[in-house]
């Protein structure tokens, strides 16, 4: 079975000069953990909710949820993203994408095809394809 059989094709994503706060918003209003990052219709890097804790730890050490927003609305996308991000093509069979994951411990990979976000593929979406088997 291929990539493009189980990956999510209505991906959200923010430009490098979005601020975080946006992130985090669309994070959290989605239940999403990956955001890829664009530069036109590029994937140029990716934020997940780890990084978005690392960012934000000021409210983990007491600051409260108000300090943390004024926080996050200071800082942009592209300080923080993950900026060498593998992908990988939709004709790429799920088990590949799955040791790629495994082999990286990285939990998704960007579908890109010419250079341009396609899709996302998840941990999530390789279990339970080999859970409903």
């Amino acid at each position: 079975m291929k990539v493009k059989e189980i990956m999510t094709v209505n991906v959200s994503s923010l430009r490098i000069d979005e601020e975080l706060s946006l992130a985090d918003n669309i994070m959290k209003l989605g239940r999403i953990r990956h955001l890829p990052i664009v530069n036109g219709e590029k994937v140029v890097g990716i934020i997940s909710q780890r990084d978005l804790f690392k960012a934000s730890l000021g409210s983990a050490m007491g600051f409260g949820e108000e300090v943390r927003r004024d926080f996050l609305e200071t800082v942009i996308v592209k300080d923080i993203m993950t900026k060498e991000v593998t992908t990988i093509s939709s004709e790429v069979d799920i088990k590949e994408a799955g040791r790629i994951m495994l082999e990286k411990k990285i939990g998704c990979l960007p579908v890109v095809e010419d250079d341009k976000l396609v899709g996302l593929i998840t941990e999530t979406d390789i279990l339970r394809h080999f859970v409903s088997m």
